[in-house]
């Protein structure tokens, strides 16, 4: 069955950086889309960014562009986040979806990051 893994959420100080990642498994990774979403506390859910199944097409949306940045390893079936220069309307929940017909089909359980002095 299709699983998705996210890890790397943590506390970190404003201006700070982090990676997030995200395991999948039970399916063809190389060949889907798959998106960054995040919900922050007490707020709807957001689409923070997308990546195309060779990992050379991204999107963003403009509350993370230039700041952060998707990348995949087909090889190791695994989609990052890297997050640079957080501010703290960057907490949230933050999740890894598969796409399905321009839509998102699976999602994971989520990784919270916390930007806090």
């Amino acid at each position: 069955q299709v699983q998705l893994v996210e890890s790397g959420g943590d506390l970190v100080q404003p201006g700070g950086s982090l990676k997030l990642s995200c395991a999948a498994s039970g399916f063809t990774f190389s060949s889907f889309w798959m998106y960054w979403v995040r919900q922050a506390p007490g707020k709807g859910l957001e689409w923070i960014s997308q990546i195309n199944p060779g990992g050379v097409s991204t999107y963003y949306a403009d509350s993370v562009k230039g700041r952060f940045t998707s990348s995949r390893d087909n090889a190791k079936n695994t989609l990052y986040l890297q997050m640079n220069n957080l501010k703290s309307e960057d907490t949230a929940v933050y999740y890894c979806a598969k796409d399905y017909r321009n839509g998102m089909d699976y999602w994971g359980k989520g990784t919270l990051v916390t930007v806090s002095s």
